[in-house]
């Protein structure tokens, strides 16, 4: 009869480096999800401009900013940001600018359906994960964490 010991602090040591590999997806996913779920919206807005005028005059009641102003940053936000997120490039400042976006849509709108009210909570949350933990192994900035300082000994070599 053999007699295995286990240590179960390797075995925890284990688990938790695959763990790891889990992270880097739901970065990878979340970063998908929401960059797909604000480019959208934005793309709305700029196929009926006029209609996205009128609802920021008269629906939404963005606080400190004209209407005109409030549907250009908004709907350069949902445009701008959502491709950021996309490649990784910037994550935590692209989700950063979604987060403030989604806020003032939820404090725009006077009354809000609770299913309406409960997707902005999850954008929200996904969005805080990115700005705490960043995009994780599978984005450009994991790419030119890694890259940059190969580069730059590269330059400094030859000086």
């Amino acid at each position: 009869m053999i007699n295995y010991r286990v240590s179960y602090g390797a075995v925890y040591q284990w688990l938790f480096s695959k763990a790891s590999v889990l992270h880097h997806l739901a970065s990878l996913a979340g970063r998908l999800y929401v960059a797909n779920v604000f480019f959208s919206a934005g793309l709305v807005k700029i196929r009926d401009w006029e209609t996205t005028i009128f609802l920021f005059e008269e629906e939404y009641q963005v606080p400190l900013l004209s209407p005109v102003l409030g549907a250009y940053l908004g709907t350069f936000g949902e445009l701008f940001f959502p491709i950021l997120l996309l490649i990784g490039l910037g994550t935590r400042f692209a989700a950063a600018g979604l987060f403030v976006v989604n806020v003032v849509a939820v404090l725009s709108l006077a009354e809000i359906a609770p299913a309406a009210y409960y997707l902005h909570v999850i954008w929200g949350l996904v969005l805080g994960h990115l700005v705490i933990y960043g995009g994780g192994w599978f984005s450009a900035d994991a790419y030119l964490k890694i890259e940059c300082p190969k580069l730059i000994r590269r330059q400094t070599a030859l000086y």
